[in-house]
């Protein structure tokens, strides 16, 4: 006999799991040496406090003498290998967002103990209030890494150029401008003499990583086109190379899991925020949500597609329009272009998962094509006259007029024309 609840309906299926095969909850919290544990009866009731040290051997020892039960943990370094270990136990996982958690983070009397009990009560009462999130494999999280390292690099590098660049400017010189995978041929020889010492081994540090990035270059690559034939797709937009169609296609995953691509861009946190409450609904900045490596690959697409070097598309137009409409709203230049080119990487980011899911080949001025112009009937009696010439007997007339003055003109012609006779039925 199929239990029925006290509204005289059959349960729905994610009610039946809760009450027979999931009906435990466990709260998790995660520490770098020791993560805590809660764990609820069906009735809701605590039955275990305890601890155990955040190693794979502990805690699949400690999870697999439980039996199959609903575990809340937090995101964060540990959560990728634990949710799949817990997995493989035979538990149902909850990643939870933890900065939708403000019942936690912003507790008075918050501790690890306490933090456990509250995942475990609010994964028992409703699962979607921790907003949870899916990890990716752990394929993909392996060359994932390989993009992360390669990100390290280019960081580091940087900031050694600027610190080069800057101790030379103190001495009242300048390196020439040059590319950063040439810096250290070009900035070895013509460092002051006074800080030639001191800088030698900066310069060697950066040239060194320059090589290191060369070789991370060359296996993104290969990784493009024997594991992710799909990056090649992407790489029809000119300003998307292999770093950054690897890196979307891999933060992405299954690209089905988006309805509609213009969900990509509130994944990535390239959408507005917002913070709305009757009248009032200021413009606040984006939401920074998701993947912040991914999103700058995307903004920096985006200022090469508005530079000066950008391929003629419809997203350089819409974005160059969107910047002069924000100088022409009286906001300076540098900050309308900053704010453009956020939203030019956000609508790549939906182009890119349009293509994608698609398979369609990019034309830049697709929507420059579908626009035909409208051929519009020249009535001859509307042609405004032309401007007078210089008059013969000295001084010219006018030719200019003002668009008052036209509109007027145009006004009393039309007032003046006939109007048609209709030839009797």
């Amino acid at each position: 006999m199929v239990p029925r609840n006290l509204t005289g309906r059959k349960p729905r299926k994610e009610e039946s799991a809760m009450d027979g095969q999931y009906s435990r909850t466990i709260g998790f919290d995660l520490g770098d040496t020791y993560s805590h544990v809660c764990r609820l009866d069906e009735a809701g009731e605590v039955v275990e406090r305890s601890r155990v040290r955040t190693r794979r051997a502990e805690v699949k020892e400690r999870f697999s003498g439980y039996p199959p039960s609903r575990v809340a943990i937090e995101v964060g370094t540990h959560s990728p290998w634990v949710s799949r270990l817990l997995q493989e136990c035979g538990h149902e996982v909850l990643v939870a967002n933890s900065s939708k958690l403000r019942m936690i983070y912003a507790n008075a009397a918050k501790s690890d103990r306490v933090d456990a009990e509250s995942l475990a009560r609010v994964a028992r009462m409703d699962p979607k209030l921790l907003h949870p999130i899916r990890h990716r494999g752990e394929s993909g999280q392996a060359e994932l890494a390989v993009l992360r390292g390669r990100d390290a690099l280019v960081r580091t590098r940087t900031t050694l150029v600027n610190h080069v660049r800057g101790a030379v400017k103190s001495f009242g010189e300048r390196l020439p401008k040059c590319s950063a995978d040439s810096f250290g041929s070009e900035a070895a020889g013509r460092i002051p003499k006074a800080l030639r010492e001191a800088l030698r081994p900066v310069v060697q540090v950066i040239a060194e990583l320059t090589r290191k990035i060369k070789a991370y270059d060359k296996r993104v690559e290969a990784m493009c086109e024997k594991a992710h034939p799909e990056t090649q797709r992407l790489r029809q937009i000119k300003g998307v190379g292999p770093v950054t169609s690897l890196a979307f296609v891999l933060t992405v995953g299954d690209p089905s899991r988006f309805a509609k691509s213009r969900s990509v861009g509130s994944y990535l946190g390239l959408t507005q925020r917002r913070n709305q409450s009757g009248g009032w609904d200021p413009e606040l900045p984006i939401t920074k949500a998701g993947d912040g490596h991914v999103r700058r690959l995307l903004v920096g697409s985006a200022q090469y597609m508005l530079g000066p070097f950008g391929e003629d598309s419809d997203l350089r137009r819409w974005g160059l329009s969107l910047m002069e409409t924000g100088v022409a709203r009286g906001q300076k230049r540098k900050r309308a272009k900053k704010r453009a080119v956020v939203a030019v990487g956000r609508k790549l980011g939906v182009l890119m998962h349009h293509l994608w899911t698609t398979g369609d080949t990019y034309e830049p001025l697709y929507q420059a094509k579908r626009r035909v112009p409208e051929v519009e009937e020249v009535n001859e009696a509307a042609v405004l006259p032309a401007a007078p010439l210089p008059s013969p007997q000295g001084g010219e007339a006018t030719a200019r007029t003002t668009g008052r003055e036209e509109k007027r003109r145009g006004a009393r012609r039309e007032a003046e024309r006939p109007s048609p006779v209709s030839s009797p039925g």
